[in-house]
């Protein structure tokens, strides 16, 4: 069975929280398969810390909207930040369009963070690249279920 993934890049904006859906991303690709953190996830966070190639994504104009995706990943970025950062979702109902469910934000973080959660035994070191995080306040405490990895934050620091 094909795990479906929406995949959306972003602009980092002062006061947009990674942990909501941002309400205008620049670009739009949709994934078919092994769109799971596991998979997808780990190639996308690959792709920016090991410069690997990712394929299988299918280009789409911004305004199409799938009902059947088990996830959306927001690629977060912005001119003068060390590196992006990801946001997952995991859409569970798919009974109800994309439009009107927020569905779960399962991870925030860069793609270091992702690589430690989902796949460490490809991490060969403890330092993350990232250095433009304030994690005085976690801005995915609102959800009592929510496990940050350590390090993880929600709040956008611009």
């Amino acid at each position: 069975m094909a795990t479906r993934a929406t995949i959306r890049f972003a602009t980092r904006e002062e006061g947009v929280p990674f942990d909501k859906h941002p309400q205008q991303w620049h670009a739009q690709f949709y994934n078919h398969y092994d769109g799971y953190p596991e998979g997808l996830g780990i190639e996308i966070a690959q792709s920016f810390s090991n410069y690997n190639k990712i394929n299988g994504w299918e280009v789409e104009a911004l305004d199409i909207v799938h009902s059947d995706v088990e996830y959306i990943y927001y690629i977060w970025q912005c001119h003068g930040k060390s590196e992006p950062w990801i946001s997952i979702f995991h859409m569970i109902d798919w009974s109800v369009p994309e439009n009107s469910r927020e569905g779960k934000c399962i991870f925030v973080g860069t793609p270091d963070m992702l690589l430690k959660k989902f796949a460490p035994e490809q991490i060969e070191t403890e330092e993350f690249l990232c250095d433009d995080y304030d994690c005085s306040e976690h801005g995915c405490a609102n959800d009592l279920n929510f496990q940050p990895f350590p390090g993880e934050c929600c709040k956008n620091t611009n």
